[in-house]
C-alpha cells in the first residue's frame, strides 16, 4: 500500500509539473507582440523593460539607422515605423548604453559576422521573393570536400527542386561570401534558398546548383561547425592568394560529387565585397572556367602586395577577355565605400576595351543591394 501511494503521489507531481510547463509556456505566447505588422505596412516593435532610462532602437527602417523608442505605464517601449515598401528589415535594441540585444519576443534571429540581429518581412514583391511560398522546393546540405591544400572544408550547396529524382545535369553558379563571413552567409542573411526556389518556380532563373564556400582559408568552418570549436566570429577573410590557389580542386570535387555540366558556359562564378573580389581574380586567373562573372561591391584593389596572383592584372585581364565572357556583371550602390574603387576598375576595363554590364543601385555596402544583386544576376545565367 505505501509503494502504491508513493507511486501515485509521483504520478501527481509529474502532473503537477508538465501543467506548470505547459501553463508557462502558454503565458509566453501571451507576452508582448513584437514585431507587428499593421494593415498599412507600418510595423510596431515593442520591448519590455520597466527599469530602464533609455531604450534605442537600432534598425536599417529610421534615418540615420536609430531612433529612441517611447515607455507606456506598463513598461514597454514601443516605436511605430513609417509605412515601408516590401523588404526584408533588421533591428536591434540598446537598453541604457549597454550592449545590443535581439528582440525577445521574436523568435526570428539571423547571424551577420558576429551580429544578431532579429527581422521582419513586408510581403510585395521582395517580400514574397525572399520568404517561403507554395512552390516547389530545392534542398540546402552542409557537406566536406577536401580539396588541394588537404583539409576537409565545409561548403552548403544548393540543388534545385527535383534534382534528387532525376538524372539531370545542372549548371553552377558558385557564390561567395564577403569579409567575416562563411559558408552561412548567403544562407542566413542573403536568403539564397528563398530566392532560388521562388525564381526558378516563376520560370525566371534556370534550375541550377549553387555552391556557398569559406572564402576564409584559416578556417574550414563557420563557428561551431569543426573541429576548431565555438570560436567567435570575426572579419577574418583571405586575401593572400590561398582562396584563389585552392579553388579549381573546389570545382574538381563539386563536378565529382554532383551532377555538373562541366563546362565554362554552364559555370558562373560571383560574390559580396571579398568575394567580389575572389570573383574577379579567380576568373581572370582561370579565364576557360566560367563564363558568368558577378561582382557584387567588390572590394577590387585590396589583394596583398607581392602575391603572385595579383600581379600582371591587366595582361590576365586582357587574356580572359580576348574569349569574351557571355556576362561580365558589375553592381555598386551609390553610397558603398568601395563606390571610387569601382569606378577606377571600371576605367581600367574600359581602357583594355573590356565589355561589362554595370549596374548601379542606391545605398551603400548591405545585404538589402546584394539580395537584389543576387536576384538580378541568377535571372540573366544560363540562358540557352
Amino acid at each position: 500500500m505505501t509503494k502504491l501511494r508513493t507511486l501515485l503521489m509521483l504520478v501527481a507531481m509529474l502532473v503537477g509539473l508538465n501543467t506548470l510547463s505547459a501553463q508557462q509556456n502558454l503565458w509566453q505566447k501571451k507576452g508582448l507582440t513584437s514585431p507587428e505588422i499593421l494593415s498599412d505596412n507600418s510595423v510596431v516593435v515593442r520591448l519590455y523593460a520597466p527599469q530602464a532610462q533609455s531604450v534605442v532602437l537600432k534598425c536599417d527602417f529610421v534615418d540615420g539607422g536609430r531612433v529612441d523608442m517611447t515607455r507606456n505605464d506598463d513598461g514597454v517601449w514601443e516605436y511605430r515605423s513609417e509605412p515601408l515598401a516590401s523588404e526584408l528589415y533588421c533591428y536591434r535594441f540598446s537598453i541604457d548604453g549597454m550592449a545590443d540585444m535581439v528582440d525577445p519576443s521574436s523568435s526570428y534571429v539571423m547571424r551577420d559576422v558576429g551580429t544578431l540581429m532579429s527581422y521582419f518581412i513586408i510581403a510585395g514583391d521582395k517580400g514574397s521573393l525572399y520568404s517561403p511560398q507554395a512552390v516547389k522546393h530545392g534542398t540546402l546540405s552542409r557537406v566536406w570536400a577536401k580539396v588541394s591544400d588537404g583539409r576537409e572544408r565545409r561548403m552548403t550547396v544548393y540543388t534545385p527542386a527535383g534534382y534528387e529524382q532525376s538524372k539531370r545535369k545542372y549548371p553552377v553558379l558558385y557564390l561567395l561570401h564577403g569579409m567575416g563571413g562563411d559558408e552561412e552567409a548567403w544562407v542566413a542573411t542573403g536568403r539564397v534558398q528563398e530566392i532560388m526556389d521562388n525564381l526558378i518556380a516563376e520560370g525566371k532563373a534556370e534550375p541550377m546548383i549553387v555552391v556557398m564556400t569559406n572564402g576564409c582559408t584559416k578556417h574550414v568552418a563557420a563557428p561551431g561547425y569543426s573541429e576548431e570549436g565555438m570560436w567567435s566570429p570575426y572579419m577574418s577573410g583571405s586575401m593572400d592568394g590561398s582562396f584563389e590557389k585552392m579553388f579549381p580542386s573546389v570545382v574538381e570535387w563539386v563536378d565529382e560529387h554532383y551532377r555538373t555540366i562541366a563546362k565554362p558556359e554552364m559555370r558562373a562564378i560571383a560574390g559580396l565585397s571579398m568575394g567580389g573580389f575572389h570573383s574577379m581574380q579567380i576568373s581572370k586567373e582561370y579565364p576557360a572556367m566560367f563564363d558568368y562573372v558577378g561582382l557584387f561591391s567588390a572590394a577590387i584593389f585590396r589583394g596583398e602586395e607581392g602575391v603572385a596572383t595579383y600581379d600582371d592584372l591587366e595582361a590576365k585581364l586582357e587574356r580572359q577577355f580576348s574569349d569574351k565572357p557571355q556576362l561580365y556583371w558589375i553592381a555598386i550602390g551609390s553610397g558603398d565605400f568601395l563606390y571610387d574603387e569601382n569606378v577606377k576598375y571600371r576605367e581600367l576595363l574600359d581602357k583594355l576595351g573590356c565589355e561589362y554590364v554595370y549596374r548601379e543601385s542606391t545605398g551603400g555596402h548591405e545585404w538589402r543591394n546584394w539580395r537584389i544583386y543576387l536576384t538580378e544576376f541568377a535571372q540573366m545565367l544560363f540562358k540557352k
